[in-house]
């Protein structure tokens, strides 16, 4: 926790999987405080042909974009740490891509304790048993 899923519109190789990774997984520690060891991404490269915005593919526009989308265990951060993500990370993605549409998105979703886990577990469950998860 958190899973991070990463839409981008860029050309895939492992340098850039690398840089998409490292921005948004430093960005994820410093600012929304979550544990790297617990951080999963998902990155999917989009051709900038099926990427279309305002009726036109960002390649005719000749821009990039993309759509971040976390989940945070609900009430474990604040709006100003949430608008803070979403303004870094947008700006990091910029400063990655160059030309970045304005209708590129960072979504910070929280998701209720009760509904949302991982390894078999809720995190309210990890909240009301924290010593089940020594060692794990």
């Amino acid at each position: 926790m958190p899973i991070i899923n990463i839409k981008i519109s860029a050309v895939k190789s492992p340098a850039m999987i690398r840089q998409i990774a490292d921005l948004v997984q430093h960005k994820t520690i410093a600012i929304l405080g979550k544990k790297r060891e617990l951080i999963a991404i998902a990155i999917d490269f989009v051709d900038p042909d099926c990427w279309i915005v305002g009726g036109e593919s960002l390649s005719a526009q000749r821009k990039h974009s993309v759509y971040v989308d976390v989940k945070v265990t609900d009430e474990t951060n604040t709006k100003d740490e949430k608008a803070a993500y979403i303004a870094e990370v947008f700006a990091g993605f910029g400063a990655l891509l160059g030309t970045l549409h304005a209708e590129s998105y960072i979504y910070v979703d929280d998701v209720r304790a009760t509904a949302y886990g991982y390894g078999g577990r809720t995190q309210e469950y990890r909240y009301q048993h924290p010593a089940a998860d020594i060692g794990s």
